[in-house]
């Protein structure tokens, strides 16, 4: 019975992707985001189980990636096609009327979905990917873009909303976004295998930061926090922290 948990958990990440979905299509980037960060959870819960567990297995390792490509892939990108959508448009718009007239330039959101498929594609049947990450965990891209509808809504201020309300900072960070996701760049994983400073001391200086920031900065921290992660694994050399 217990062999079914973590699947059941990670489940509950599909569930909870396929709600954001529903509410970013209708521009809820609000709600939408709320179900990210329960999908997210249950994405980080559901191995925690499985190791604590012992029941690890390969279709786990499947559905897990099958979760997050929806959770992390799909909706990501359409909250950058949303973003575009409103940059193209001029403003802010809460709502999603029925008498949009598409454009081609908002769809380059999507650019952010194939680009989390291919590398959780890639990541499994990547076998050294244990205790360290190759290119920017999806999760983690995930936050980085959904943190931006978020800055709009509750920090409203003028140079932030006009800078990520900038078409050409948006497609910018798409490109990016589908650069680090399948960079070759080498991130330390948040994965504890003992509780000691020395073996784990840049996880506990960068959850620790993290928290200040968050308890600060609120929702401006992410793109922050995501920025001191790839700095601090570049410092650290990735996998040398493991």
């Amino acid at each position: 019975m217990k062999s079914y948990i973590p699947n059941f958990l990670t489940l509950l990440n599909v569930l909870s992707g396929c709600i954001a979905t529903v509410f970013a299509v209708f521009n809820h980037l609000e709600w939408a985001a709320l179900f990210v960060f329960i999908g997210i959870f249950f994405d980080f819960f559901d191995g925690l189980a499985a190791r604590a567990l012992n029941v690890q297995s390969e279709v786990g390792v499947q559905l897990d990636s099958l979760a997050d490509v929806i959770t992390s892939g799909l909706v990501p990108g359409i909250f950058m096609y949303q973003l575009l959508n409103m940059a193209e448009r001029g403003g802010w718009n809460l709502g999603f009327g029925h008498d949009i007239e598409l454009s081609v330039m908002p769809f380059l959101g999507f650019v952010i979905t194939l680009a989390s498929a291919y590398r959780l594609a890639k990541f499994n049947v990547d076998e050294n990917q244990v205790s360290s990450f190759v290119g920017l965990p999806t999760p983690a891209n995930t936050l980085l873009i959904i943190s931006l509808p978020l800055i709009l809504m509750y920090h409203n201020n003028e140079v932030l909303n006009g800078i990520i309300l900038n078409p050409w900072f948006l497609i910018g960070l798409t490109i990016l976004s589908a650069y680090l996701l399948n960079s070759p760049i080498e991130l330390f994983a948040l994965k504890f295998k003992n509780w000691s400073f020395k073996d784990n001391g840049i996880r506990y200086l960068f959850l620790i930061g993290s928290l200040i920031m968050l308890l600060t900065l609120k929702f401006l921290a992410i793109p922050i926090i995501i920025l001191a992660y790839i700095l601090m694994s570049l410092i650290d050399g990735g996998g040398r922290a493991a």
